[in-house]
């Protein structure tokens, strides 16, 4: 590829076009990676199959994070040599879906009744190709390093197939069945829909309190509801059976209001005493607690309510109404019988339909189920066992209590769009279950003796029961394919903790059951993504963000790397521009600080040192003993860097591992080292600049890794420009994770010394308000330093803008002049700026330190004069305490005669 270097760095001039490079060069392959020799034969590899977003339009900030998340674990394992394979794909997604196509052909004067079933699912398909192109466009551009050749779609000919031996093998097992039950059922859709698609909102309404007149008798029991329309169902009146209040009425019967039926009073331990007035209208047919109470006393079930949720037959007079209209008109009817008592506001936890918000009703309906138990306790042995890691670790305990609670899944959908139920009922209505229509007739020749005529089954599976075959039906199964002989169980599912239940529960359970085998190894659960304020993202609130207006704003490296760095997992993350535009200035900030690289390599000759495996490869460094204090520092950093940030990813801890990259990055590298390295790449020893050129670039290049899987973009526009190192391998992502190097590690306490006196300095500055620019006269007294110092005069000199003629490092410098000081462990600073010196600031600046110091210095002592903390902490803690007081009883020495060294000068 030709590379220019541009004198800033714009993400637009390299993202889409590095992406499609490494796409065309099949990086993204594990078979490409095993062929360029990049994976180590002794890895397992390393697999992930990413959540497929639905194909109802464009993705937001929540599959951004996702993308982001999951691309870096890729990135950062295949660098580390692991074969990897991120397999991509997109769901159908029935509800959503259907309900997006059906808005559209609204708003043309058309319906899918219009249309027909078929015409209506081509119209479907119409919708997926248009979205699903737009989909993975904005996920090449978020830098996805997915196999997109192994993309898969929900209801593509091999996953059908994978959904339907699924079906077939549950169903022959008896886990899956027809039966009538009490569902919830969406009246603008006509669909039942599962419990985790229910969202149940606190909204202000009325508790309307009647009477319930016994039969025989003018007494009756005080009833209070929030839906008056369902009064009509009622089968029974419960009470708490130990309730003093209502207990002598239970076996009598009391007559429903407006209608001519007596049922009876029962007592039920789920009755709460405490609601309302204590007892508690039991329709079956319209409530899950009132169901369940039906069940156990054998009561008959009434649904006074249609598909539509308006008042049917069963209702009477009130036939055709809305739930709201039936409502008002039957209280208005009680209070004319004189059977009303009271009515108050109340707060009602409303269940609206996640999909398309209307207010969702509980109805008696024949759908397919499918057995939950055997599997649920399969799936909590798993995570009990260790077989699956959840992270964060605190979800264990929501997994588990929904697991142990579950009940059985309703699996159809009343819909033109899915996966159709494979069943076919004969004119007896003789079920056949079967693979394909072929099969069904084969079943149906051998059931009946003859030809006959078969339907199938109108209904549609869930979309979660598709995507609960995602790890293992993308890679081949029910055949034994090599994909997933290679690659099954995957690595991490990684997606949102807001799908625990809706997903990740469903994939352990089905693929324990139907591989025989765990899916994945970890669940790794990010948070959701809030607006600056903390608010949830939505179209009601207007405050929806599309990823791909951020990228052309900031660019893809910035929005990842403020997604991957905002949040640890399982917390949410607010997102604002002020972050994009810090970490934007970040990705500069590198890009500059390889220009000033650039500027100083062409007449270097740069080395690498060639080890066995070629992806190892590395610029070679001069021996230790021949650096430079700044250079040995960096190095050693450089080395305690690679050992966090790898200990932080394999914590799970990748936000951290970001921030600590980032801090060493802006304000070690760049600040202190480039600034360090000045000092020899302006000098005149060819050998000194060469050795530091060398540790310069070396240094960056290994950074470079190690941010690669944050900031795929920038780090591959560098890297592709430094001199040698892009032979013999042709890319930074199919480099090696950086590795540990033998460092001088004393270097660490030596150069943190020069820091500490050059910030010192700094601050004097500041305080006074001295010109930056300004050459400052300094003496140091160093009695245990002196010649770390005296090797370092130049580094201090440019570093702290000191006078090299008017510097002063001795072990004991008698002060006769007028001086501001600092101290910095054992060495103190003087600087004799009597002209910009005011004396009551040097006082109150002294007394103010030497204040802070004793409080430190009490504290310290105070802990150590605690037998518990001497006797239980770690030895090292222990002993760094002591040194700590040691340190800090000699700055209050040095300060103590400091200050009266000022005292005397203002006397």
């Amino acid at each position: 590829m030709a590379k220019t270097v541009s004198p800033t760095y714009n993400p637009q001039e390299h993202e889409e076009k590095l992406y499609y490079w490494w796409e065309e060069q099949g990086f993204f392959c594990p078979e490409i990676q095993e062929n360029l020799g990049q994976s180590d034969p002794a890895k397992d590899p390393y697999v992930i199959s990413m959540p497929p977003p639905n194909v109802t339009g464009a993705l937001h900030l929540g599959h951004a994070i996702m993308d982001a998340v999951e691309d870096f674990l890729i990135r950062y394992k295949r660098m580390q040599g692991h074969p990897t394979l991120w397999v991509p794909g997109t769901d159908h997604a029935g509800i959503a879906t259907q309900s997006v196509v059906e808005q559209q052909l609204a708003k043309s004067g058309s319906s899918r009744h219009t249309l027909g079933r078929e015409a209506f699912v081509e119209e479907v398909w119409a919708w997926k190709d248009e979205y699903h192109a737009r989909i993975s466009g904005q996920q090449r551009r978020m830098g996805v390093s997915c196999d997109w050749k192994r993309e898969r779609f929900t209801m593509d000919p091999g996953l059908s197939h994978a959904v339907r031996t699924s079906f077939v093998q549950l169903y022959q097992e008896g886990l899956i069945y027809r039966g009538t039950y009490l569902v919830n059922w969406s009246p603008q859709l006509h669909t039942a829909i599962s419990d985790l698609e229910v969202e149940y909102e606190e909204e202000a309404g009325t508790l309307f309190t009647f009477k319930y007149l016994l039969e025989g008798s003018n007494e009756y029991i005080p009833v209070s509801t929030t839906r008056p329309e369902t009064i009509l169902g009622d089968t029974a009146v419960a009470v708490h059976p130990e309730d003093p209040r209502f207990r002598h009425f239970i076996g009598q019967q009391v007559r429903v209001p407006l209608m001519d039926r007596l049922v009876p009073v029962i007592g039920d331990q789920a009755v709460d005493r405490d609601f309302g007035t204590g007892a508690l209208k039991v329709t079956p047919g319209h409530d899950h607690t009132d169901y369940e109470i039906g069940q156990r006393h054998n009561l008959p079930i009434i649904s006074v309510l249609d598909e539509d949720a308006c008042l049917n037959k069963e209702a009477g007079p009130f036939q055709g109404l809305t739930r709201e209209e039936g409502r008002r008109q039957i209280w208005e009817k009680m209070q004319a019988s004189g059977l009303t008592l009271d009515t108050q506001p109340h707060t009602v936890r409303v269940p609206r339909s996640q999909r398309s918000g209307e207010i969702v009703e509980p109805r008696i309906s024949t759908q397919w189920f499918l057995r939950m138990r055997e599997m649920a306790d399969a799936a909590i042995q798993a995570v009990r066992a260790g077989h699956i890691e959840i992270v964060p670790r605190q979800f264990e305990n929501v997994y588990f209590h929904w697991l142990d609670n579950i009940r059985d899944w309703c699996i159809s959908r009343q819909l033109w769009w899915g996966h159709r139920i494979p069943v076919w009922y004969g004119p007896d209505s003789h079920m056949f279950c079967a693979l394909d229509e072929q099969e069904a007739y084969a079943q149906a020749l051998a059931h009946y003796g003859m030809d006959t005529t078969l339907t199938q089954d109108p209904d549609v599976l869930d979309t979660w029961y598709s995507s609960g075959l995602w790890p293992f039906s993308t890679l081949g199964w029910p055949e034994k394919t090599e994909d997933l002989r290679r690659f099954y169980p995957t690595s991490v599912l990684e997606t949102g903790y807001d799908i625990l239940f809706f997903w990740v529960a469903k994939m352990i359970m089905l693929g324990l059951k139907l591989t025989g085998d765990i899916p994945f190894r970890t669940v790794y659960l990010h948070g959701l993504v809030r607006d600056e304020n903390g608010q949830k993202m939505s179209k009601s609130l207007g405050n929806i963000v599309d990823p791909l207006d951020l990228i052309r704003d900031f660019g893809a490296d910035t929005l990842r790397f403020t997604l991957l760095t905002g949040t640890t997992p399982g917390n949410d993350l607010k997102l604002n521009r002020q972050r994009m535009e810090s970490n934007r200035n970040f990705a500069n900030k590198l890009w500059n600080a390889f220009r000033f690289l650039e500027s100083h390599t062409a007449d270097v000759e740069l080395k690498l040192s060639h080890q066995p495996n070629e992806f190892a490869t590395a610029y070679q460094l001069p021996p230790l003993a021949q650096l430079t204090l700044a250079d040995r520092w960096i190095l050693a950093r450089l080395n305690q860097v690679i050992e966090e940030v790898t200990r932080l990813i394999e914590g799970w801890q990748i936000g951290e591992a970001g921030t600590q990259l980032y801090n060493f990055l802006w304000h070690e590298f760049c600040d202190w080292y480039l600034e360090a390295a000045k000092v020899y790449l302006h000098g005149s020893c060819v050998e000194t600049k060469t050795r530091t050129v060398t540790t310069l670039v070396y240094t960056m290049e290994q950074s470079l890794r190690l941010l690669h899987p944050f900031m795929p973009f920038l780090t591959e526009a560098i890297w592709q420009e430094l001199p040698a190192i892009t032979q013999p391998v042709r890319s930074i992502m199919m480099s090696r994770w950086p590795c540990l190097t033998a460092t001088a590690k004393q270097s660490l306490d030596d150069f943190l010394l020069l820091q500490q006196i050059v910030r010192a300095i700094r601050n004097v500055r500041a305080e006074h308000k001295i010109d930056p620019g300004q050459r400052l006269t300094a003496w140091l007294q160093a009695p245990q330093d002196l010649v770390l110092l005296q090797e370092n005069e130049n580094l201090l000199c440019t570093l702290a803008r000191l006078d090299e003629n008017q510097l002063r490092i001795e072990t004991d410098i008698p002060i006769t002049t007028k001086c501001v000081s600092a101290n910095v462990e054992t060495v103190t600073v003087y600087l004799p700026v009597a002209d910009f010196l005011d004396l009551q600031a040097e006082l109150d600046r002294l007394n103010k330190e030497i204040r802070e110091t004793h409080a430190r210095l009490e504290q310290s002592c105070h802990l150590m004069e605690n037998p518990q903390f001497v006797t239980r902490a770690p030895a090292q803690v222990v002993e760094r305490e002591q040194t700590k007081i040691r340190q800090l009883a000699q700055e209050m020495e040095q300060l103590l005669r400091r200050l009266g060294e000022v005292e005397q000068e203002v006397q």
